[in-house]
């Protein structure tokens, strides 16, 4: 990439996740702090189930919400002209050509959902149902490094779940092997068609890059949400 696109390549579709991140995280954790209760089923406290069910379920609704995005970065990622088009443009092209449905700005969303559903279905019920058995520290560092802990391996397991998601929906998204022809559509039906041709270890295909951005992110997202949740209640409730 840096001796055919230049050391810009290594940042083509940033302009996306920078957009869309914040309305994703909001639409996570609020949609997981609201549907917790329902998921408790009479329970008088959450239990595992309830958190992994209301992880699943924010995950699906943000990845709705992020899907366009995750369309216009991958589109952006797989161009490899040196000149680099605005996001706008990459967005307007694909409008233009394909339109906002499952052809265009919403395509591959089946797999999206997928991917953000199961990764916080793991994730959040990981994360809250282990740090609810592991005993707490007195020490404030201790204690800060038991929740950076388990928010890695929460992280780091959830990659491990949900790549096979991931990889058809990179799949759907990018560029199709032979141009004017749809090879990767629906999600399941991807995963199959990559196991055929390419063999089981191709579904877990960059899942070391995804741990090294996931598994530290997945720490540092939890930990500053529960600080800050915590901080916010304390001074302003």
């Amino acid at each position: 990439m840096y001796r055919h696109e230049g050391i810009s390549s290594y940042w083509k579709g940033i302009m996306p996740p920078i957009l869309a991140e914040t309305p994703k995280r909001a639409i996570k954790f609020l949609v997981f702090e609201q549907t917790k209760p329902l998921f408790q089923f009479g329970s008088p406290t959450p239990t595992p189930l309830t958190f992994s069910l209301a992880g699943l379920t924010a995950g699906t609704l943000e990845a709705i919400a992020v899907n366009p995005f995750e369309v216009v970065k991958v589109a952006q990622q797989a161009d490899r002209q040196k000149k680099m088009l605005s996001t706008f443009a990459v967005a307007k092209g694909i409008i233009q050509q394909d339109g906002l449905g499952f052809s265009g700005l919403n395509k591959g969303i089946t797999a999206t959902m997928g991917r953000n559903g199961v990764f916080n279905m793991v994730y959040f019920g990981f994360y809250h149902s282990v740090k609810n058995v592991v005993p707490e520290y007195k020490e404030s560092h201790l204690e800060f490094l038991r929740k950076v802990t388990i928010g890695f391996l929460a992280g780091t397991l959830a990659c491990f779940v949900n790549i096979p998601f991931d990889v058809a929906k990179s799949r759907i998204q990018g560029p199709q092997p032979v141009p004017g022809q749809i090879k990767y559509r629906g999600t399941l039906s991807s995963m199959g068609i990559v196991y055929r041709e390419e063999g089981f270890r191709a579904l877990y295909k960059g899942l070391v890059p995804k741990i090294m951005r996931l598994g530290p992110g997945g720490a540092i997202l939890l930990l500053v949400f529960e600080y800050s949740y915590d901080y916010l209640l304390h001074n302003y409730s």
